[in-house]
Protein backbone atom coordinates (compact mmCIF):
# COMPACT_ATOMS: atom_id res chain seq x y z
CA UNK A 1 0.00 0.00 0.00
CA UNK A 2 1.02 3.62 -0.39
CA UNK A 3 3.01 5.03 2.51
CA UNK A 4 4.33 8.54 3.00
CA UNK A 5 6.71 9.04 5.91
CA UNK A 6 7.77 12.53 6.93
CA UNK A 7 10.86 13.30 8.96
CA UNK A 8 13.03 16.22 10.01
CA UNK A 9 10.65 18.15 12.21
CA UNK A 10 12.26 19.83 15.17
CA UNK A 11 12.35 22.81 17.52
CA UNK A 12 14.15 25.75 15.94
CA UNK A 13 14.63 29.41 16.83
CA UNK A 14 12.99 32.17 14.86
CA UNK A 15 15.14 33.13 11.89
CA UNK A 16 16.59 29.65 11.64
CA UNK A 17 16.36 27.01 8.94
CA UNK A 18 15.08 23.47 8.79
CA UNK A 19 14.53 20.82 6.15
CA UNK A 20 11.71 18.33 6.33
CA UNK A 21 11.55 15.32 4.06
CA UNK A 22 8.99 12.77 2.94
CA UNK A 23 9.82 9.35 1.56
CA UNK A 24 7.17 7.49 -0.41
CA UNK A 25 6.71 3.77 -0.97
CA UNK A 26 4.14 1.56 -2.64
CA UNK A 27 3.72 3.82 -5.63
CA UNK A 28 5.43 4.89 -8.85
CA UNK A 29 6.70 8.13 -7.39
CA UNK A 30 7.37 9.86 -10.69
CA UNK A 31 3.66 9.56 -11.57
CA UNK A 32 2.59 11.64 -8.57
CA UNK A 33 2.38 15.34 -7.96
CA UNK A 34 3.42 16.11 -4.39
CA UNK A 35 2.46 18.73 -1.87
CA UNK A 36 3.24 19.98 1.61
CA UNK A 37 0.51 21.17 3.93
CA UNK A 38 0.54 22.24 7.57
CA UNK A 39 -1.85 22.39 10.47
CA UNK A 40 -1.41 24.53 13.55
CA UNK A 41 -3.34 23.84 16.78
CA UNK A 42 -6.94 24.97 16.47
CA UNK A 43 -6.58 25.79 12.79
CA UNK A 44 -7.49 24.11 9.54
CA UNK A 45 -4.90 22.32 7.46
CA UNK A 46 -3.48 24.73 4.88
CA UNK A 47 -1.47 24.57 1.69
CA UNK A 48 2.26 25.30 1.90
CA UNK A 49 3.91 24.18 -1.36
CA UNK A 50 3.40 21.87 -4.31
CA UNK A 51 5.58 20.38 -7.03
CA UNK A 52 4.78 18.70 -10.33
CA UNK A 53 5.67 15.14 -11.22
CA UNK A 54 8.76 16.16 -13.14
CA UNK A 55 9.80 18.82 -10.64
CA UNK A 56 9.61 21.50 -13.28
CA UNK A 57 6.78 23.49 -11.71
CA UNK A 58 6.27 24.61 -8.15
CA UNK A 59 3.74 26.72 -6.32
CA UNK A 60 3.82 28.29 -2.87
CA UNK A 61 1.46 29.84 -0.38
CA UNK A 62 1.96 33.59 -0.15
CA UNK A 63 2.95 33.23 3.50
CA UNK A 64 6.03 31.14 2.66
CA UNK A 65 7.04 32.50 -0.74
CA UNK A 66 10.69 33.44 -0.82
CA UNK A 67 11.43 31.52 2.41
CA UNK A 68 10.52 27.91 1.59
CA UNK A 69 11.67 25.73 -1.30
CA UNK A 70 10.10 22.46 -2.35
CA UNK A 71 12.12 19.91 -4.30
CA UNK A 72 11.91 16.27 -5.25
CA UNK A 73 14.20 13.36 -5.97
CA UNK A 74 12.36 10.91 -8.17
CA UNK A 75 15.18 8.38 -8.00
CA UNK A 76 14.97 8.38 -4.22
CA UNK A 77 11.17 8.64 -3.96
CA UNK A 78 11.50 11.74 -1.81
CA UNK A 79 10.12 15.24 -1.60
CA UNK A 80 11.78 17.89 0.55
CA UNK A 81 10.79 21.22 2.00
CA UNK A 82 13.66 23.55 2.82
CA UNK A 83 12.49 26.23 5.22
CA UNK A 84 14.45 29.35 6.08
CA UNK A 85 13.82 32.60 7.94
CA UNK A 86 11.40 30.66 10.09
CA UNK A 87 8.79 32.52 12.10
CA UNK A 88 6.79 31.45 15.16
CA UNK A 89 3.69 31.40 12.96
CA UNK A 90 5.28 28.60 10.93
CA UNK A 91 4.79 26.32 13.94
CA UNK A 92 2.60 23.41 12.85
CA UNK A 93 2.49 19.75 11.97
CA UNK A 94 3.74 19.46 8.40
CA UNK A 95 2.20 16.82 6.15
CA UNK A 96 3.21 15.60 2.72
CA UNK A 97 0.63 14.45 0.23
CA UNK A 98 0.61 12.60 -3.08
CA UNK A 99 -1.77 12.51 -6.01
CA UNK A 100 -1.38 10.73 -9.32
CA UNK A 101 -1.60 13.05 -12.31
CA UNK A 102 -1.75 12.51 -16.04
CA UNK A 103 0.35 15.50 -16.93
CA UNK A 104 3.97 15.81 -15.76
CA UNK A 105 3.63 19.58 -15.27
CA UNK A 106 0.51 19.81 -13.09
CA UNK A 107 0.82 21.27 -9.59
CA UNK A 108 -1.96 20.78 -7.05
CA UNK A 109 -2.27 23.54 -4.43
CA UNK A 110 -5.61 22.33 -3.08
CA UNK A 111 -5.91 19.98 -0.14
CA UNK A 112 -8.94 18.09 -1.48
CA UNK A 113 -7.08 17.00 -4.60
CA UNK A 114 -4.73 14.65 -2.74
CA UNK A 115 -5.48 10.99 -2.14
CA UNK A 116 -2.52 9.99 0.04
CA UNK A 117 -1.17 11.63 3.17
CA UNK A 118 1.65 11.07 5.61
CA UNK A 119 1.35 11.10 9.39
CA UNK A 120 3.04 14.48 9.79
CA UNK A 121 6.14 15.89 11.45
CA UNK A 122 6.12 18.62 14.11
CA UNK A 123 7.91 21.89 13.42
CA UNK A 124 8.10 24.31 16.33
CA UNK A 125 9.60 27.78 15.94
CA UNK A 126 10.44 29.58 19.17
CA UNK A 127 10.56 33.36 19.39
Amino acid sequence: QVQLVESGGSLVQAGGSLRVSCVASGLTFSSYAMGWFRQAPGKEREFVAAISRDGGRTEYADSVKGRFTISRDNAGNAVNLQMSSLKPEDTAVYYCAAQITGSPSVVLPRLLRYAYWGQGTQVTVSS
